[in-house]
């Protein structure tokens, strides 16, 4: 099998392989794409939560981004943890110089367990600059909270906050409706033309860990292969759907969810 596109991934280590890099990579792949990687930060975590933080030097994060696109050059970029103001504004540079239209930024603040992962003066940076370099901004509700400075309750809210986020200069968001209390979850994907609301019944686990990790990857692989925006966020939805309907039950914790749900092995190889 040929990769059919090429994604850079800018994002943080997992060292358990459920979130960040690992589960972008393992997405990507099983998806038909070919995954480069420019990590921001290693971390040490596992199910039960996030043990330590190493961030990496913003100059290197640059490197990492120019050097593999001046040789391979992406087709689509997913943006995940960043960490720092500092950081943001090096992969902002970096982003100037390499002229890759497509990008989808998944703004990563808040591990399962609730550690932070990215400071107040690189969320205003976040608001103010990078959210106008996206293509698309897939926030979960608590994020899209923070980023919007308003409570979401229902449905109208996501809505009314992706709205908000349309005024911040975004293009196109998709405000993850999984942490509603009700049983048919609600996406929802908003620019300045449409609303597209995608409807899945909630699958109620505990393996939930690199959900938003695999969705904006997902959603990165299918865009970067030609699929409308739209359609790409629809196929990415539903292979995180499978993907949880499929998990491996590892973990103590929030275990992940199988990346590997739309590979088929070919009898010879069993």
């Amino acid at each position: 099998m040929k990769p059919k596109s090429k994604i850079l991934i800018v994002a943080g280590s997992d060292s358990s392989g459920g979130a960040g890099i690992q589960a972008d990579i393992k997405t990507i792949t099983s998806l038909g794409g070919y995954a480069m990687t420019a990590i921001t930060a290693i971390t040490s975590q596992n199910s039960t939560g996030v043990k330590s933080i190493v961030p990496i030097s913003p100059k290197e994060i640059s490197k990492q981004i120019e050097f593999t696109s001046q040789d391979i050059k992406p087709n689509t970029i997913k943006i995940g943890m960043l960490g720092s103001a500092k950081v943001i504004e090096a992969v902002l540079k970096s982003l100037k110089k390499i002229k890759i239209k497509k990008i989808i930024l998944d703004p990563v603040m808040v591990a399962k367990d609730g550690t932070k992962l990215i400071n107040h003066k690189a969320i205003e940076i976040l608001k103010k600059k990078l959210i106008k370099k996206a293509t698309l901004i897939t926030p979960n509700i608590p994020e899209a909270e923070i980023l919007t400075n308003i409570k979401i309750k229902k449905h109208k809210d996501m809505i009314y906050a992706a709205n908000i986020l349309l005024k911040l200069g975004a293009k196109n968001v998709l405000i993850k409706g999984g942490h509603l209390p009700y049983k048919i979850m609600k996406d929802v994907f908003v620019n300045k033309k449409e609303i597209a609301i995608f409807k899945n019944n909630k699958i109620l686990t505990r393996h939930t860990h690199g959900t938003g990790c695999t969705l904006s990857s997902a959603i990165a692989t299918y865009y970067s292969c030609g699929k409308t925006l739209k359609k790409s966020c629809d196929m990415a939805i539903k292979y995180v759907n499978h993907a949880i309907v499929t998990r491996p039950k590892y973990g103590k914790g929030y275990g992940p969810i199988n990346h590997l749900n739309t590979i088929i092995v070919s009898k010879k190889f069993r």
